[in-house]
């Protein structure tokens, strides 16, 4: 059986793809949105002084860690059932990754020199004060270069959302690679799409790491 490669399917296919790849690009790029709040608030409440908010937000944390993407998306789609699945697809992926980035945060926020809370101790700064003023701005910047590359993994990570109905990406490749016979040619092309749009971004993360001195 020879294959030939059909151009046709590739030219057929580019606007459906296309159009998934805006959905793909919308999920990560509010998915990411909600896993950087999420995940810090996270990170603070874990080192809260009562262990009745550091425990259950460290052991959540940790479930949500222990448990597959797709597991949860089938889990809140089950259980949300009237809400748009692209509102729980993002939902899903942005509490999915907090849990991570929660862990970034943690190590970010240990990486400020002792130092620098012993100053606002002797300044008498507020906890407010010394976390807007001092501390998260540091934080943060110790933690972009692993922002980003949460954000490209989640990028790679939406096909998962057709587990719920989304049509993203490779769910129209899919569909139309099962119409039309061409599985190769549009599942080819999702590849290409998704190439082009990741590399840059790395290249741009390794550039923001050398930067930062990582």
């Amino acid at each position: 059986m020879n294959y030939e490669w059909d151009w046709g399917a590739v030219q057929d296919s580019l606007p459906l793809l296309l159009d998934g790849f805006r959905t793909t690009l919308l999920a990560t790029v509010l998915g990411i949105l909600v896993a950087a709040v999420l995940g810090l608030i996270a990170a603070m409440a874990g080192r809260a002084p009562t262990r009745w908010v550091s425990v259950p937000v460290r052991a959540l944390m940790e479930f949500i860690r222990s448990t597959p993407l797709l597991v949860q998306l089938a889990g809140a789609y089950a259980v949300f059932n009237t809400v748009d699945p692209l509102t729980i697809g993002i939902t899903v992926l942005g509490i999915h990754y907090a849990s991570y980035l929660s862990e970034v945060y943690r190590a970010g926020i240990d990486g400020v020199p002792k130092g620098q809370w012993e100053a606002c101790r002797a300044l008498s700064l507020s906890p407010r004060r010394t976390w807007q003023a001092v501390i998260l701005p540091q934080a943060v910047r110790n933690v972009l270069p692993a922002l980003g590359n949460y954000a490209i993994a989640m990028f790679k990570e939406t096909p998962f959302l057709a587990v719920i109905t989304v049509m993203e990406m490779v769910a129209e490749a899919r569909q139309f690679g099962a119409e039309h016979f061409a599985y190769a040619e549009t599942f080819t092309l999702a590849g290409l799409i998704f190439l082009v749009a990741s590399y840059p971004t790395s290249l741009l993360m390794r550039k923001l790491e050398k930067r930062l001195g990582h």
